[in-house]
């Protein structure tokens, strides 16, 4: 099966030109029919080793999704990540700061939702806000967002001290296809809510996002807590991206169940007995 972190994972330290990227499906995968197949067998495969994950309760996972409007950041998690179990996976929009955490270091909110032992957290926008859009619409000085690299780093060499492995995905939309999206958006009335008309002035803003994007993945994917360019113009094959990425990240993570403590023949007795009393 072909490598897809090595694949799209973003190696930290070199130049990073976005542009370079494609946004559209390769041939690697095979053909639509054979990459809808795949992504369900890495679908059910994530599933049983967040399953794995949750009951070991030594590791965690962290994914961060980060992406210009459209490009399907509640898609992929609503198809793919959010067919996890609930029960050890949560999802943490962040929006615009609240009073209470502009009162905090950047970090304060975001440290709050990393995923305890056994948990994926899920983040649908993240802590890279503070630099990008931050950066690109001047909300503190350089001298501010500068620094934060630094003070994203060790956040996240933190978490993975502690056992958290970081996943960060990019979902890489092409300019015309974020357009016509979001032409979709204003033919389909369940979709009226997405409507924004701060998406079209960020679109004069494509290259100066652009910039920040390719700055933040060249000093913050590490192998600890790598970067993934996702091509996101076709929604199935993103999907089929991810959901591999994941499923072959919790393989190497290679979570256990715990060993049995308990008297196995004991139990089958206790059953018998009871299924016995039962039927009699």
């Amino acid at each position: 099966m072909i490598d897809l972190i090595k694949t799209y994972r973003v190696i930290g330290g070199k130049k990073v030109n976005l542009s370079s990227y494609p946004t559209r499906a390769d041939e690697s995968l095979g053909d639509r029919a054979s990459v809808s197949k795949f992504t369900e067998e890495m679908i059910n495969r994530m599933r049983d080793l967040q399953y794995r994950l949750y009951v070991e309760a030594k590791q965690s996972l962290l994914i961060v999704l980060q992406a210009p409007d459209a490009a399907g950041k509640d898609g992929t998690i609503r198809r793919v990540l959010g067919r996890m179990n609930p029960q050890g996976c949560r999802t943490y929009p962040f929006k615009v700061p609240s009073s209470l955490e502009l009162r905090h270091d950047f970090l304060w909110r975001i440290h709050a939702c990393v995923p305890g032992a056994g948990q994926v957290s899920i983040f649908n926008r993240s802590h890279y806000e503070d630099v990008l859009i931050a950066r690109v619409d001047s909300l503190v000085p350089p001298k501010v967002w500068q620094r934060r690299y630094d003070h994203i780093n060790a956040f996240e060499s933190l978490l993975a001290d502690r056992g958290t492995k970081i996943l960060k995905f990019y979902l890489h939309i092409s300019h015309e296809e974020q357009l016509d999206r979001f032409e979709s958006r204003l033919d389909e009335p369940e979709k009226h809510w997405k409507l924004n008309a701060g998406d079209y002035a960020a679109r004069d803003q494509w290259d100066d996002y652009r910039k920040a994007y390719e700055d933040a993945m060249r000093k913050c994917s590490t192998p600890e807590s790598p970067w993934f360019v996702i091509p996101a113009d076709q929604k199935w094959y993103r999907d089929a991206v991810i959901a591999g990425i994941v499923a072959q990240t919790l393989e190497k993570m290679d979570p256990k169940l715990p060993k049995l403590d308990v008297d196995l023949e004991q139990i089958r007795q206790l059953y018998e007995a009871a299924r016995s009393k039962l039927s009699g």
